[in-house]
């Protein structure tokens, strides 16, 4: 007790350094969700940063969840690429939700080269964001993906099995997409409190 009064003393005082109590900076890339904007420590997604999304299976809703921020990007011309998706993407569907193809490319790739072909596009310096399917991928592998993200500025996004959701990832952001589209937020560089779930039933 007397230590915490001592240190309360000195706070006081001011002869020790208090940290913000809120984030010196803002993210200029919302996720298009408000309730995950506001989960967010920073207001959005980390910036030049990887992001996990942990998924029971595909195609549950991990490019519903990016739709508005690959709406947002595309519509004043940043380029946006998706790395192995597990399914061809229908061209029609992301059109009529308001993607521009134009700046959309996909590339295919197998589970051997995934991994390259995903750390080369973030690296390039030339994409907004990219998106991968890294079948085959450890820690070290997620660490190259965090590094080139950083070096490329861009936002990176790996949709991975959330099977993997119990291991150590150098991630800035892990999200697990569960039931009724739920997204539980596991880990956030920044404070959020992990497993903090929230509903999103609707993705525009």
């Amino acid at each position: 007790m007397g230590q915490v009064v001592a240190l309360r003393e000195m706070l006081d005082a001011r002869t020790v350094w208090r940290g913000p109590a809120t984030p010196a900076s803002v993210s200029r890339q919302p996720t298009g969700h408000v309730a995950l904007d506001d989960a967010l420590p920073l207001g959005g997604w980390p910036e030049h940063a990887l992001t996990e999304i942990l998924v029971p299976a595909d195609g549950v809703g991990e490019v519903d969840l990016l739709l508005p921020t690959l709406r947002r990007l595309t519509q004043v011309g940043k380029l946006v690429v998706l790395v192995a998706p597990p399914y061809i993407p229908y061209a029609p569907a992301l059109e009529e939700r308001g993607l521009a193809l134009d700046h959309v490319h996909v590339i295919e790739a197998d589970a051997a080269k995934a991994l390259w072909a995903f750390e080369q596009v973030l690296r390039s310096g030339a994409c907004a964001a990219v998106i991968g399917w890294p079948r085959k991928i450890d820690h070290h592998g997620l660490r190259r993906l965090q590094v080139a993200a950083d070096t490329g500025q861009a936002l990176g996004f790996a949709v991975r099995d959330r099977r993997h959701a119990d291991q150590a990832s150098p991630a800035a952001l892990r999200l697990e997409i569960g039931g009724r589209r739920t997204v539980t937020v596991r880990k956030c560089r920044g404070g959020v409190a992990p497993s903090q779930s929230f509903a999103l039933p609707v993705f525009h």
